[in-house]
């Protein structure tokens, strides 16, 4: 399930995409167009900075803007970078242990293809598709 953090990120971008003015974004602009906590978006955005999807300035004529143009994001990095793995089951997952059941395992193949289509679905998805709509 994606949570609430995943989904404010893409609404994130999409309003700095949208509203892009050239320079800085005040958060609290952004909060009161998508409705969303202040306060609450200041976890996300950090977060964001952090993973090299936006950029921020504060003091005087501060806020956010995203680092690369809306056709340069996918809705897959953002989605990982807020989320973690958007892995069906921990065994599939980079970096987990190896599985004593996975050569034995009749499920495998179901979640490994589960993931393989989720994944490209994200990651076929740009943030300058969500502005056409």
């Amino acid at each position: 399930m994606i949570s609430t953090r995943g989904r404010y990120a893409i609404r994130v971008m999409l309003d700095l995409a949208k509203n892009k003015t050239g320079g800085y974004t005040p958060l609290k602009d952004i909060a009161a167009r998508q409705g969303i906590s202040k306060k609450y978006l200041e976890i996300i955005v950090k977060e964001m900075v952090a993973g090299g999807l936006l950029v921020g300035a504060s003091g005087k004529g501060g806020g956010y803007k995203l680092c690369r143009e809306p056709q340069d994001y996918t809705i897959g990095e953002i989605l990982e970078r807020m989320e973690g793995s958007l892995n069906s089951v921990a065994c599939l997952s980079a970096g987990a242990a190896p599985c004593p059941r996975a050569m034995d395992c009749e499920t495998l193949s179901l979640w490994a293809e589960y993931d393989k289509l989720t994944h490209d679905f994200f990651y076929g998805k740009r943030l300058s598709d969500l502005l056409q709509k």
